[in-house]
């Protein structure tokens, strides 16, 4: 029996089915990636395919949660800091890049969750820093 999932990224919906050792991806047969590992964080999840990345966001049933943010962000894997796109302060809405983090050679953006204010920031370019260990705050 064949496993059906449709991803939606931005506005465009894909339809992937994976059957035995078949995948289709809108119908059409693709080869297994060479590397692969995904990451979750909350209702982000980030897809690492042969040196590409792709973030998807987690979409439920009856709409979206309420976009309401309080708290840190952290890194979803041990990863160094290449850029720090924010200050202390600074008003973001969601969606907009905070942090750029690098982890196996792949640059990986930290967002925001939601509308807010950048409270405070816990790291510095060049920094190796680990799962869970807050990044960024954020007050709605």
């Amino acid at each position: 029996m064949a496993k059906v999932v449709t991803l939606q990224a931005a506005s465009t919906e894909h339809r992937v089915e994976i059957d035995g050792d078949i995948t289709r991806v809108d119908g059409v047969e693709v080869s297994a990636p060479a590397r692969a590992l995904a990451v979750a964080d909350g209702d982000t999840r980030w897809v690492f395919l042969d040196g590409e990345v792709f973030q998807f966001e987690v979409q439920h049933r009856g709409g979206r949660r309420a976009s309401s943010h309080h708290g840190s962000l952290s890194a979803p894997m041990p990863a160094t800091v290449v850029r720090v796109l924010v200050t202390d302060g600074q008003a973001v809405k969601r969606g907009d890049a905070l942090i750029v983090l690098e982890a196996m050679k792949m640059e990986l953006p930290v967002k925001a969750p939601a509308d807010g204010i950048v409270t405070s920031i816990a790291c510095r370019e060049g920094q190796l820093v680990q799962p869970g260990v807050p990044l960024v705050e954020l007050e709605s």
